[in-house]
């Protein structure tokens, strides 16, 4: 991912509404969420969501797809991804040991497919 895209991805992370908003969106993967119960959960009236997920679709960390009169939005992982691997590609100048702390944070909270059932 290029620097400006990276910019952009977490620009549009970098407000209240719009972090809840996308937070709300990947809780509901794989599935999706309409935009107007993302709106409700939130207590945003449904105008000023709309510019929120317009903003967050720009930034290319959602999708969207009509399924009928709803419109329904799922998280981009494989442009947040990039963006996170934007930032940690040349992680801590070749000392892979100072970003073990960071990596170990993320890792217990999405265990690989092969992990998950392990542990129930």
């Amino acid at each position: 991912m290029k620097k400006e895209k990276t910019i952009e991805a977490f620009s549009a992370l970098a407000q209240p509404t719009r972090m809840d908003a996308f937070k709300l969106i990947v809780m509901h993967e794989p599935d999706g969420i309409a935009a107007g119960e993302v709106s409700g959960l939130l207590n945003v009236p449904q105008n000023t969501m709309s510019t929120h997920l317009a903003i967050l679709l720009r930034a290319g960390l959602i999708s969207s797809e009509r399924q009928s009169r709803s419109i329904i939005y799922r998280a981009n992982f494989v442009n947040l991804r990039e963006a996170i691997n934007f930032l940690l590609k040349d992680c801590c100048a070749g000392h892979p040991d100072i970003c073990a702390p960071l990596l170990a944070d993320i890792v217990p909270c999405c265990p690989a497919k092969e992990n998950q059932g392990l542990h129930a």
